[in-house]
């Protein structure tokens, strides 16, 4: 490729806030893979935050490139794919496109088509435009994607607060992660932490139904495994906390010793039947089969912990929750989804296709 710079380029980052901070130009947080991509006439390369290249993954992606980019360019966004029946993003989906066998990306290209949403421009013909004020790159942007279609899409902007506050709420409902907030005269600096990015922070009572043991030492907590328990009265795995000082480890390891349990009769006793294509540990539970040492401890699922999570992907939490406190008071068997702040309905639709 002969553009102005070449693969790979690490992207600008941001770092967290608590509230929307004012006098900036405020964009949705998508829930996709980061992606920088490069295209030079039929040549497209997509990019990813760790520099792995994400090309091979995403066939459907590289076609829209050619269709919509310019003939020679760079631009930084956000590979997503949507659930069309429920009309919001789909995270898991994404994560299965990242596939070994060409046969299977081709069949998940087909199935859960993904798509590409723009949020800044780089470069542009022989131009490097990463020492323009972002609010210029922005107006350049709209610019050269002003006639892309779908799958290609250009992310809504805005420098109004109260817009910005609106969308941090509906959005959400979209399956969108919040908002990203950018000063208008920023220049782009690759993994530099100069934006900002607001987040939802809830938190939930659930039960700790088992642990993992932390990797420098057997008798030290590496994560407690988290439950909820649905409508039929299923305690069902959620996600972990994990984030203790290491003192904290070896106190919760002995404090834990007496709801050690058998996996057999534990809630979770199907996980030794979880892993399909090899013949599971005893005691494994995960969401994926990803091929990691998954062996866990069951506790008889007796203790309440507090978390904080920013928000669900299906019936689990998206990222790894946070402590926040143990609840003696509470009983198990009402840790419950009914506790879960919902988000409205919002149309993924609309999102995508206002600039």
């Amino acid at each position: 490729m002969q553009l102005p710079f070449q693969h790979p380029v690490k992207p600008m980052l941001a770092k967290p806030v608590a509230e929307i901070p004012p006098g900036q130009i405020y964009e949705p947080k998508w829930d996709g893979f980061r992606s920088i991509i490069f295209r030079d006439g039929d040549e497209v390369e997509i990019g990813s935050r760790n520099e792995k290249p994400m090309t091979r993954y995403f066939p459907e992606v590289v076609r829209a490139v050619l269709a919509n980019f310019p003939e020679r360019a760079v631009i930084d966004g956000e590979v997503i794919v949507a659930d069309t029946g429920r009309n919001t993003l789909d995270f898991e989906a994404l994560q299965q496109r990242i596939h070994p066998a060409a046969s299977r990306v081709t069949l998940l290209s087909e199935r859960t088509p993904a798509g590409f949403v723009a949020f800044d421009l780089l470069a542009l013909g022989d131009e490097d435009l990463t020492e323009l004020p972002f609010e210029q790159r922005r107006e350049r942007l709209l610019q050269a994607l002003d006639k892309a279609r779908a799958p290609v899409y250009v992310t809504p902007a805005t420098d109004d607060l109260a817009t910005a506050r609106r969308w941090f709420e509906q959005f959400e409902g979209a399956g969108l992660d919040g908002l990203i907030a950018k000063g208008r005269d920023l220049t782009y600096q690759p993994d530099k932490r100069v934006m900002f990015k607001i987040k939802h922070k809830r938190t939930a009572d659930c039960v700790v139904a088992g642990y993992r043991v932390h990797k420098s030492a057997e008798n030290r907590i590496g994560s407690l495994l988290l439950g909820l328990y649905d409508e039929r009265d299923v305690l069902v795995s959620v996600g972990v906390i994990g984030s203790f000082p290491m003192k904290v480890r070896e106190e919760l390891f002995e404090q834990l010793q007496p709801l050690v349990t058998e996996l057999e009769g534990h809630p979770w006793d199907w996980a030794a039947h979880l892993q399909g294509e090899r013949t599971p540990r005893k005691n494994e539970v995960s969401r994926w089969n990803s091929g990691k040492d998954l062996s866990f401890t069951p506790l008889r699922p007796e203790r309440v912990v507090e978390v904080r999570y920013d928000y669900m992907e299906g019936l689990r939490f998206r990222h790894t929750a946070q402590f926040e406190r143990w609840r003696p008071d509470r009983e198990p068997r009402t840790c419950t989804y009914e506790q879960l702040e919902r988000p409205v309905s919002f149309d993924l639709a609309q999102v995508l296709t206002s600039r």
